[in-house]
């Protein structure tokens, strides 16, 4: 078994060995990554990684993640943005009794406010 070695933010560099490491790539994008948890302090740490990286620690065993970014990612976006204000309302709302059913009220049936 391969011995990885990867950089900790909080304790430097350590040792893993190809059970410790995940890759994960973005189908979508093309874009890698890869993961581990530090086997010093515990911290789970993410990396980027160019594709002559994912394809080395693949070729070294380590599990190979895919994924795709969610289409609602490439749905036009419509109305104006949230502010703070935005959220602070719905803050107080959510302790409000019937904040639920005041919510759906505001809704069509198209879904929409």
């Amino acid at each position: 078994m391969a011995t990885i070695r990867a950089n900790c933010p909080d304790c430097g560099d350590v040792d893993l060995t190809t059970r410790d490491v995940q890759v994960h790539v973005c189908a979508t994008t093309n874009q890698g990554s890869y993961s581990f948890r530090c086997p010093g302090c515990r911290l789970a740490v993410a990396k980027l990684a160019e594709e002559q990286i994912v394809d080395l620690l693949i070729s070294n065993g380590v599990r190979l993640s895919v994924w795709q970014l969610p289409a609602e990612m490439n749905e036009p976006k419509g109305g104006r943005a949230i502010c703070y204000d935005d959220l602070l309302e719905f803050h107080f709302a959510l302790k409000r009794e019937g904040w639920l059913d005041e919510m759906l009220a505001g809704f069509d049936m198209g879904g929409r406010l």
